[in-house]
C-alpha cells in the first residue's frame, strides 16, 4: 500500500512564498513521475509541475519562473517551492506519484493567497 502525505499549505499574502512537501511511504520500487496539481473551486484539476525520471521537469505556463519542483529520491519526497504567489494560485494542491502504470494521489493541502 502506497500513501502520500502532503504538508506546507496555508494562508499567505500576495507576493509571499510557501513550500509544499509530499512524502511517500509503502511498497515503492520506482517512481516514474512525481508532480503537483491544483484545483480551485469550480475548476478542473490542473497540472502545476512535474518531474519525470530521465526526462526532466515541466511547468504550467501560469507558474513558470515562480514555482520550482524538486525531489529527494532517498526520502521519496517531492517539493514545490512557490514564490511570488498570486491570488489566482489559491487552490487545493495535490501531489501525484506514478509508480509503473499506477497513479497515487495525496489528500490535498489548501493554499490560500490573500490579495
Amino acid at each position: 500500500q502506497v500513501q502520500l502525505v502532503e504538508s506546507g499549505g496555508g494562508l499567505v499574502q500576495a507576493g509571499g512564498s510557501l513550500r509544499l512537501s509530499c512524502a511517500a511511504s509503502g511498497n515503492i520500487f520506482s517512481i516514474n513521475v512525481m508532480g503537483w496539481y491544483r484545483q480551485a473551486p469550480g475548476n478542473q484539476r490542473e497540472m502545476v509541475a512535474t518531474i519525470t525520471t530521465g526526462v526532466g521537469t515541466n511547468y504550467a505556463d501560469s507558474v513558470k519562473g515562480r514555482f520550482t519542483i524538486s525531489r529527494d529520491s532517498a526520502k521519496r519526497t517531492v517539493y514545490l517551492q512557490m514564490n511570488s504567489l498570486k491570488a489566482e494560485d489559491t487552490a487545493v494542491y495535490y501531489c501525484r506519484f506514478r509508480l509503473g502504470a499506477t497513479d497515487y494521489w495525496g489528500q490535498g493541502t489548501q493554499v490560500t493567497v490573500s490579495s
